[in-house]
């Protein structure tokens, strides 16, 4: 049976180039052109090209000359921590939404974004979805704010409004992450979309550090702020069962 034929030299090169180009990236969080030229030491030439071929599959995302790591990229370096992470929470996600009724959301942090990873749909006729994949600011949602809580808030975080709820302060932020970490979960009070109600908790690692945030999402009509407050015991207590799914020996 013949043997494939060997990469040649020059397809190396290009894909090892690729991977310091991602490398820079997951360093930088966001950077235009000349900042990542100076950091890989490539000609913007060179650069150009290597990028357009990562936002082409997927592994960069670029916005006004200004690229990032893409999602396909973040798919594959978690490939393996995330699928544990996935086997630990889906079953307790499955029984939070079939206890309650209403959707249930896991969540990682991704740069200066949340990113949704799962979700286990409601059974009321009116129910909320978000799309695996799909991302979500920090600052305005609860699995975001429960992610800034235990793991700090990162250089350059955006506090856009959202709504004539969301928190557009520092120290408004902080003071709310604060009354977060004393409660052991978040709110989301309409704060990234109008009519939109969520609470979330966090979902702590082997090493006791935060992976992962889940949440409860329902229509605020359905979700006031004191039955909010009522069932985050439930979603805690969910979180907190994935967590020792996942090897977490401590107390929540």
């Amino acid at each position: 049976m013949p043997r494939p034929k060997a990469k040649g030299a020059g397809e190396v090169r290009t894909l090892e180039r690729g991977l310091m180009v991602l490398e820079a990236l997951s360093v930088l969080g966001e950077a235009g052109l000349g900042p990542l030229a100076a950091a890989t030491g490539l000609s913007k030439s060179t650069l150009y090209r290597l990028l357009q071929t990562l936002v082409r599959k997927g592994f960069v995302e670029e916005a006004g000359g200004v690229y990032r790591v893409g999602p396909r990229a973040f798919a594959v370096g978690q490939a393996y921590p995330r699928q544990s992470l996935l086997e630990a929470a889906r079953p307790e996600m499955e029984a939070l939404a079939e206890a309650l009724g209403e959707s249930v959301n896991l969540a990682v942090m991704a740069g200066l974004e949340a990113l949704y990873l799962d979700q286990v749909e409601g059974k009321k006729l009116v129910r909320l979805f978000t799309a695996p994949g799909s991302r979500a600011p920090l600052h305005a949602t609860g699995v975001g704010k429960v992610l800034l809580a235990y793991r700090g808030v990162p250089e350059g975080l955006s506090l856009e409004a959202y709504t004539p709820h969301t928190l557009t302060t520092r120290e408004g932020l902080l003071e709310e992450l604060k009354r977060v970490r004393a409660q052991g979960y978040a709110l989301d009070n309409e704060e990234k979309e109008l009519g939109v109600r969520c609470v979330a908790a966090p979902v702590f690692g082997p090493g006791g550090e935060v992976v992962a945030a889940l949440s409860l999402s329902a229509p605020a009509s359905r979700l006031s702020p004191e039955e909010a407050h009522r069932l985050a015991p439930q979603v805690v207590a969910a979180a907190r069962r994935a967590s020792l799914r996942l090897g977490f020996t401590g107390s929540v």
